[in-house]
């Protein structure tokens, strides 16, 4: 059983599924071509078909099934499947779409033009020849293969413990490659990618990258990331259509469009509202019609994670080398090509040489025949047979055998004076020839010299253009990639839920008004956050007991306006008890930023940033809180920034950052603010001096005051009030620095949201009373204040707490219109339309 698994394998190696390097074949694509060959099925001669070119190769030369050799020929002959096709074939010979070719009887073949020069100088002793199977006959043990056909057309198999994935290049590259080489025999794989700078696929498409190219030239073995061509068109109705024009190679065209039907169907895919196969015989075009407002990059994104849009070839250099498996390098393929090369032109050259040679001998014994023409004729005539005027032949003039056979076979006609110009002229050229062949035989550079030249010659012959593109490599494709980078309102309540939503939920209206629902709650929760910010951004929940925990905004659950979320205990390992007390959204953790931190009993901390950006999934601690005290709010802070304490007894404490000295991530800080009875603090601000202090109380009533009324201070005092406190009033319930380009959500226990626009809230002193904001009905007390910029232009913010820029940033002001479009962003995002009416 050993001894004959060992032999199978190794038939199996080298003799069906592995191609030799010389000639880049395998046993039954040589055999194919040769027996077309041997048949004079030739480019300029008629198609043959091709059931009896299959039954030529199975009964001569491969003993095989017929559909095997058949599928063979059929793929010689695809475009789509050849860099440089092998064979001509007339007929269906299958699509791209995975159609199959027509039974073998109905179509019909023959030699493609390239495929000659594969066979060029066959009958010229270059190769070394075999006995067939049933050693009937002889074959080619290999094909001269004037171009490097292993490169061009690449190979694929299976063998027994081993396979082979190589890619075709283009022709003309290939050529270049292998002359550059012949030139420089020490050359690096990198100055080879100046010339031949990765494969070229028939069915173009874009590879990704040039280190996995590197690596399989280098090495053999690497992994190239092929993407198809896509671009977008724009439809009359405002709709996007994404236009495909070139896939991957050996992507079955039909089997993708089932899969982008499935994903479709299975809702995995979103966005697509139709699809349709557009290619016609001059190209592929396959379209895929978007919905209104779907971002076309997102849909292609998802394309190319979930389908063969986007797919990888694993190269495998493996190659027969004096009949045993080995994986090349491309210096090392370059290197067996051209050492065979140079046999074959050694071999072709000794032939020639060789026929020159005796075809002079012979004309040699015409001219001195001729010369003594009258005696040779009576030497003939004088003799009774053939072999007797042959020897006489011999014996006067020392001519050879063959001399004296041609001489007797020579017609009367020879003896004109023409004729003997004739042969002298011809010996002339054969002495000629057979001198430039002995010089040829002498120099190697000089077979080296034609080896180039001849195969430029057939690169110019049957050369063109690359088809497929390098591009610069991109990161392998994640989550974010697969979602539009969009703003989200984030609305997180009392109790625990969250949830985002797009902006484009609440209109604007007038002070006074009774606002929308912005979500259903259970009876006894309220919202405490309300933010903007991006899919892409993080989020880090703080913890009331001083834990912190991240997540990415596209993992909070989506949800309707009126819906009320998920709970944030389904999204993070929250400890029973354990609530969110604030949140922080941003994209990066720079070292040069802070957060500030403030508790319910006045304690504050200031942080560097970068201490949060390696949070795990069951969180870290954040801050270090004393007993019975809780986390209230965190906001990033910059140098020369003040930050502003409010407390539920209506007053405000105003002090710098700097006053509070950077500490620790377990720390517990320092006093912010002192409190007296059961007061607490109740928010937290920070702010450049500029802008005005918003402060509501619970019944509605509010006021804004500029910042520049309130003293500055240092950390750890009682503050000053900020407006003046009654029963009717309520405690002070939120409060947020603001301008006048600002737009207010106001949000109550029972989640009802009114919009207001600075403008419309009256500017008053300090310790003033305040108007009306907002009707509270009864049971009902206000909770909180969210904030959000309204703006035409879309500005770049800049000096903006990113943290907090949902519904935070500086930007030029709005006209108060009801349909006017709402804009948020900071830094260098582009701004996005974030409110419709």
């Amino acid at each position: 059983m050993k001894q004959s698994f060992i032999e199978y394998s190794m038939s199996v190696i080298t003799a069906r599924a592995l191609p030799d390097v010389r000639d880049g074949l395998k046993p039954v694509h040589r055999r194919i071509l040769y027996a077309m060959n041997e048949s004079g099925i030739f480019p300029n001669r008629a198609h043959k078909k091709s059931a009896w070119t299959v039954g030529e190769v199975i009964g001569k030369y491969h003993p095989h099934g017929d559909l095997a050799v058949y599928d063979t020929m059929v793929r010689l002959a695809q475009w789509f499947s050849m860099r440089t096709p092998l064979v001509d074939g007339h007929g269906n010979f299958g699509n791209i779409d995975g159609d199959s070719a027509a039974a073998m009887r109905y179509t019909e073949s023959r030699l493609a033009k390239p495929a000659m020069e594969i066979l060029r100088d066959l009958q010229k002793e270059t190769v070394d020849w075999q006995p067939n199977y049933d050693e009937s006959l002889l074959e080619p043990q290999v094909l001269p293969a004037r171009f490097p056909n292993l490169l061009v057309n690449g190979s694929n198999g299976i063998a027994v413990g081993m396979a082979t994935n190589m890619p075709p290049h283009n022709l003309s590259e290939a050529v270049e490659a292998t002359c550059y080489f012949i030139d420089n025999p020490e050359v690096s794989v990198d100055e080879l990618m100046k010339i031949m700078p990765g494969p070229d696929f028939p069915t173009g498409a874009l590879i990704m990258g040039r280190d996995g190219i590197r690596q399989a030239y280098e090495t053999g073995r690497g992994s190239i990331t092929i993407r198809a061509k896509a671009h977008v068109e724009s439809t009359k109705t405002g709709k996007n259509r994404l236009v495909f024009t070139e896939v991957p190679y050996q992507v079955n065209k039909g089997t993708l469009q089932e899969k982008i039907a499935q994903l479709v169907n299975e809702k995995r895919i979103e966005g697509i509202s139709d699809m349709r196969d557009e290619s016609t015989s001059k190209g592929i075009r396959l379209v895929i019609e978007l919905k209104k407002g779907i971002i076309p990059q997102v849909v292609l994104n998802n394309l190319y994670k979930y389908t063969s849009l986007q797919t990888t070839f694993g190269v495998n250099n493996l190659a027969l080398v004096g009949g045993v498996p080995k994986c090349l390098s491309l210096p090392e393929i370059l290197h067996h090509y051209v050492n065979h090369q140079v046999d074959v032109i050694t071999r072709r050259t000794q032939f020639d040489l060789k026929k020159a040679r005796a075809r002079a001998h012979i004309l040699e014994g015409y001219l001195l025949a001729l010369d003594h023409i009258d005696e040779v004729i009576s030497i003939i005539r004088s003799s009774q047979t053939d072999s007797e005027a042959s020897s006489r032949l011999r014996e006067r003039f020392g001519f050879s055998p063959e001399q004296t056979t041609a001489i007797l076979e020579m017609k009367l006609r020879r003896l004109t004076g023409l004729e003997r110009d004739k042969i002298e002229e011809e010996l002339e050229g054969l002495r000629r020839a057979i001198a430039y062949y002995e010089d040829l035989l002498a120099h190697e550079d000089k077979i080296l010299a034609v080896i180039k030249e001849e195969m430029r010659e057939i690169s110019k012959k049957f050369g063109d253009p690359r088809r497929t593109e390098i591009t610069q490599a991109e990161r392998d494709l994640d989550i974010e990639d697969l979602i539009a980078d969009e703003d989200m309102v984030v609305t997180i309540t009392h109790t625990g839920y969250v949830k985002r939503i797009p902006v484009a939920t609440y209109r604007s209206q007038r002070r006074g008004g009774k606002g929308v629902s912005g979500a259903n709650l259970k009876e006894d929760d309220v919202i405490d956050e309300m933010f903007i910010a991006s899919t892409h951004e993080f989020v880090l929940f703080f913890s009331n007991r001083g834990k912190v925990y991240r997540l990415k905004v596209h993992e909070l659950p989506i949800g309707s306006r009126q819906a009320r979320g998920t709970a944030i205990v389904n999204l993070l390992p929250f400890s029973e008890g354990e609530k969110i007390a604030s949140v922080i959204s941003c994209r990066e953790f720079p070292d040069t930023d802070f957060l500030m931190f403030s508790t319910a009993s006045g304690m504050v901390k200031k942080t560097v940033m970068s201490a949060y950006g390696r949070v795990r999934r069951d969180g870290i601690i954040a801050i270090k809180l004393r007993d019975n005290d809780r986390l209230l709010g965190v906001r990033r802070v910059r140098e020369n920034d003040k930050v502003i304490l409010a407390s539920s007894a209506g007053k405000a404490i105003m002090f710098e950052e700097s006053d509070v000295r950077a500490t620790g991530r377990d720390t517990s800080g320092v006093r912010g603010m002192t409190l007296k009875g059961n007061a607490e603090v109740l928010g937290m601000e920070i702010t450049n001096g500029r802008g005005d202090l918003f402060v509501v109380t619970e019944r509605g009533y509010g006021k804004r005051t500029p910042i520049e009324d309130y003293p500055t201070q240092g950390r750890g005092g009682q503050g000053v009030y900020t407006i003046q406190m009654t029963d009717r009033k309520g405690n002070l319930a939120a409060m947020k620095v603001i301008g006048p380009q600002h737009e207010l959500f106001i949000i109550t226990e029972e989640a009802t949201v009114i919009r207001v626009k600075t403008a419309e809230i009256s500017q008053t002193g300090r310790a003033t009373q305040g108007v009306k904001m907002m009707n509270v009905s009864d049971g009902d007390s206000i909770v909180a204040v969210a904030r959000m910029t309204s703006a035409k232009k879309k500005p770049k913010a800049a000096g903006v707490a990113e943290g907090q820029r949902a519904l935070d940033l500086d930007a030029a002001g709005g006209d108060g219109s009801d349909d006017e479009r709402v804009d948020i962003g900071s830094g260098d995002e582009a701004l996005e339309d974030l409110m419709d009416e």
